[in-house]
């Protein structure tokens, strides 16, 4: 079956719509969300409501997990305070309904001979990269040898052969990350991340996002830190 995977939206509900749009004129048959959909941006009751009403297979994500029971963390550096009050405020928009829906997410999704996951398939805050070592790879699945595995978290794509499988990461629909042309800090670019897999075939998309959008919405949402917030999406 022809299948999107989709994962860390993070409250952008601007770059969802363009990757749902894409999905569908892509022949798309079923969507797999790999989670953290609401957390960190501006539009999470709107995210939410927009993923439940795919009515798709939902992963929880760490940051799924934090909205539902928030940890206040008073060593955090300034960076990790201002996300930490964003989310903090994404947690305030959600009324009973929303915070039902994020409990429903799982752990682990598995499809036929496909396996998903957030971070790892024992934990949703760990980080499988391109370059983790072999046997650490074996470690984190456990069990798992099916044709594809899939997994988000780190909001970079990613394509790597472990064993019988293939490990997929879609990157990031929300919040992909991309390096500034000085090699400093990490920015977000005007696209949207996901995959579509199908059988062992593995097509990766980057689609169009009207950034004037995605900051508008920012801006008019009331989160906090809007402004550090979009600073990320203003490339020179």
């Amino acid at each position: 079956m022809r299948t999107a995977l989709i994962a860390d939206i993070h409250g952008n509900l601007v770059s969802l719509q363009a990757v749902l749009d894409d999905a569908r004129r892509s022949g798309v048959e079923r969507i797999v969300c790999l989670g953290d959909v609401a957390a960190t941006g501006p539009q999470p009751v709107e995210t939410i409501e927009a993923v439940a009403a795919l009515g798709c297979d939902v992963v929880m994500g760490n940051a799924d997990e934090w909205l539902i029971d928030p940890e206040p963390d008073e060593d955090a550096d300034d960076e990790t305070r201002r996300i930490l009050e964003i989310d903090l405020w994404a947690s305030q928009q959600l009324g009973p309904q929303h915070l039902e829906l994020l409990a429903g997410y799982q752990p682990v999704v598995e499809l036929e001979d496909l396996v998903c996951f957030h971070g790892t398939p024992r934990s949703n805050t760990e980080t499988l990269l391109a370059m983790t070592p072999e046997a650490e790879v074996t470690r984190m699945l456990g069990a798992y040898t099916q044709t594809l595995l899939a997994g988000g978290h780190t909001h970079v794509a990613m394509l790597r052969r472990h064993g019988p499988s293939l490990l997929v990461n879609p990157g990031s629909v929300g919040m992909p990350f991309e390096a500034a042309a000085d090699g400093g800090a990490f920015r977000n670019p005007p696209w949207a991340e996901y995959a579509i897999v199908d059988g062992a075939q593995v097509e990766f998309r980057r689609v169009p996002v009207d950034v004037g959008a995605v900051t508008g919405a920012a801006f008019a949402s009331g989160m906090p830190h809007a402004g550090w917030w979009v600073r990320d999406w203003a490339w020179s």
